[in-house]
């Protein structure tokens, strides 16, 4: 099965997983959603990711470990993609959003690579915000 949207594949699949209180969730791998993974295992908002060789598919699986507290609520109360093929979002250096008033994430593409929104303002960077997760 071919995703027009493999980011938004991917947010939705853990979206998914979380609302079935599942412990991991295995998602195709690529480079871009692997650095997604990277930055919310970095925010601490899933516990571990690992990328795996598949067994009944071509390519490799990411395999996430969600991560949830004592009283079984997830680390990510929410997950959404910004810019999506249709509506691309591309903001400048000094335009850089903040989610949640600085208490999100916002992970976003730039022309240093795949970083967190805070990040990009430190760098002095603009690019393609991809998505938002608090």
């Amino acid at each position: 099965m071919s995703t027009t949207d493999p980011i938004a594949d991917l947010l939705t699949r853990i979206r998914n997983a979380i609302t079935a209180a599942h412990r991991t969730v295995d998602v195709p791998a690529s480079k871009a959603k692997v650095e997604i993974a990277r930055i919310l295992k970095e925010q601490g908002y899933i516990s571990d990711v690992e990328v795996r060789p598949s067994t009944d598919t071509p390519g490799e699986l990411l395999h996430i470990t969600l991560k949830y507290t004592k009283n079984r609520s997830s680390a990510i109360t929410g997950l959404r993609r910004v810019s999506r093929p249709g509506q691309r979002l591309y903001v400048g250096a000094g335009e850089v959003p903040k989610s949640l008033g600085g208490l999100g994430t916002v992970i976003m593409s730039t022309s240093s690579g795949i970083m967190t929104g805070h990040d990009a303002r430190a760098a002095g960077v603009g690019g393609e915000v991809w998505a938002e997760v608090w």
